[in-house]
């Protein structure tokens, strides 16, 4: 049997090797040119620094807010107090904002009552949990001829400023020592003590400017203070009076967005009245 290398079948091509192409080597950088290289990067990355570094320094510095109640020199955190707006570590471990502190409550004005805030603001209970706020109603009349009677009410929202004084901001700044003033108001709840001897305070000064109260409550009558608040309230000429049946229903179908729905007053509302006109006219005595 011939060997396969020298049987070559006829018609068959010569198989050709291919050429392998020369690769093009690096050329090798010298040692001194590899360190002038380096040279250049760092005075590159020395020129960059100086010139962030000057940035800030040119940028205006902000101080950080003192939390209220922490000390001068106290750091943020401090005393369990954090800044407003400042990051505290929850308990798992990321970063949360605190809430920023908002401003005071404001005062609330308008002609109507919701019906439902009326009952339970001015409901004459004994205790009155939940109802930290006051409502006023009012009623100003200027006694000029052409005068019209001024009628509203309005809501201390947790303000800085109570109700009572807030009426001579927004209800009757100005005062005419030439015209008389007979103001009435219905309020949910007595004044405090600080608000009674500022109230004293205005019924001195303007001596044309009758003031009757109508209380559905009395504010913290138990207290020494709200006593001898009122003593001086009255003192000074206001007419103080516990609110009855009759002006509970008064009341709704003048102040409140009723819907001509008929007041019906509450199964006690009557004994109530008896009890705090009886604390009131102890405390006047």
């Amino acid at each position: 049997m011939a060997d396969r290398k020298d049987s070559k079948g006829p018609g068959r091509a010569p198989l050709r090797k291919k050429e392998k192409k020369a690769e093009a080597k690096p050329e090798k950088v010298p040692e001194k040119e590899k360190g002038k290289e380096k040279e250049k990067g760092k005075e590159k990355e020395k020129a960059e620094e100086q010139q962030q570094q000057q940035q800030q320094q040119q940028q205006p510095v902000q101080q950080p807010v003192q939390a209220e109640g922490a000390k001068p020199g106290d750091k943020p955190g401090e005393n369990g107090a954090t800044p407003e707006g400042a990051a505290a570590t929850g308990d798992d471990g990321e970063f949360q904002f605190q809430p920023i502190e908002l401003p005071p409550w404001e005062i609330i004005e308008g002609e109507r009552i919701d019906p439902f805030s009326f009952k339970f603001q001015f409901k004459n209970v004994e205790y009155s949990s939940g109802r930290n706020k006051t409502f006023l109603c009012f009623l100003v009349d200027s006694q000029a001829p052409e005068g019209e009677v001024r009628r509203g009410y309005l809501e201390d929202e947790h303000s800085g400023t109570h109700a009572e004084e807030a009426f001579f901001h927004l209800v009757l700044p100005e005062y005419d020592p030439a015209q008389r003033y007979a103001v009435t108001w219905y309020v949910s709840s007595s004044p405090c003590p600080a608000c009674a001897v500022k109230l004293a305070e205005v019924l001195r000064a303007r001596q044309t400017l009758r003031l009757t109260i109508f209380s559905a409550r009395i504010f913290m009558w138990e207290e020494p203070e709200a006593q001898a608040g009122l003593k001086a309230l009255a003192a000074a000429g206001c007419k103080l009076r516990m609110m009855k049946p009759t002006d509970f229903t008064y009341t709704w179908e003048t102040f409140v967005d009723h819907e001509d729905q008929k007041f019906e007053p509450w199964e006690d509302c009557k004994d109530n009245y008896d009890y705090y006109q009886e604390k009131l006219a102890d405390m006047l005595q």
